[in-house]
């Protein structure tokens, strides 16, 4: 694809190219979300400013604008060659809806550089003298009942001692193969091309959502369900060995990383 075939391509799904490049020195295009409050679409074309050439592959992620408009990036970047640029866009466009929401305000979260997951506003910032002060009055009234409780005399209760040849002990039970939980199988449908992140099991239970820091795209899977997988980005703590590697994973597991599909509704369910 040349240059004006990608400048015609952005400009036909809706993009307008940005001033400056704060960043680099590649030319960025962005357009409004189409469902999404506050939410753009950001490309960098990966087009030189000063070349006007190509000079390395297209990236698109998600930007929240807050009340300082300043922009946040609610996903990590993810690159693609001159064929896949459009799909890309649709699915980073589409995974808008599993980036977690504050509570408060509504605003989208993003990774800050300590690695914590924040709200865009920051609007912790505006109720969190009321939540100090809530917090003292609290413990100050159990300091109070704690001291009525200290000056309350207490009576003392009476033990029975029962004699030693009347005493019971229960029985030793042993723990059979039987009352063992059988481990299974758990799947899902896994395809090339799905955009993914990870998600961590402990013991059967979900635990963290990983959506926001890792992101990937399924390249292929064989008969025997190993999955291959081109990781574009990961922000988050885990290592490489600690990425899913599979369509499935067994139950009981103290603990186990598995897919979550982003460019379409996927179900993990036992299987048949």
């Amino acid at each position: 694809m040349s240059v004006v075939q990608r400048k015609a391509m952005l400009k036909a799904q809706g993009f307008f190219p940005h001033k400056k490049n704060v960043k680099g020195t590649t030319i960025i295009y962005s357009r409004k979300h189409a469902t999404a409050k506050f939410v753009r679409v950001v490309v960098d074309s990966g087009i030189g400013e000063r070349s006007g050439k190509v000079v390395r592959n297209a990236t698109v992620k998600l930007c929240f604008i807050n009340r300082q408009k300043s922009w946040r990036e609610i996903t990590v970047e993810v690159s693609t060659d001159n064929k896949g640029l459009v799909g890309l866009i649709r699915k980073v466009e589409a995974s808008e809806k599993f980036v977690k929401t504050c509570k408060h305000c509504k605003a989208k979260k993003f990774t800050a550089k300590t690695g914590n997951v924040v709200c865009s506003n920051a609007c912790w910032t505006a109720w969190g003298g009321k939540k100090k002060s809530a917090n003292t009055t609290k413990k100050s009234s159990q300091k109070i009942v704690a001291q009525k409780k200290a000056a309350t005399p207490q009576k003392k209760k009476s033990q029975k001692v029962t004699p030693k040849s009347q005493r019971t002990y229960p029985a030793n039970k042993r723990v059979g193969k039987s009352s063992q939980k059988k481990r299974q199988k758990i799947v899902a449908e896994i395809l090339p091309g799905d955009l993914v992140s990870v998600e961590r099991i402990e013991l059967d239970k979900f635990k963290q959502d990983y959506t926001g820091s890792i992101l990937g795209v399924v390249m292929k899977i064989d008969n025997i369900g190993r999955v291959t997988t081109n990781w574009t980005a990961n922000t988050s703590d885990l290592f490489d060995w600690d990425m899913p590697e599979s369509n499935y994973y067994m139950t009981n597991q103290r603990r186990a990383f598995r897919f979550k599909v982003l460019s379409r509704s996927v179900e993990w369910a036992e299987a048949t």
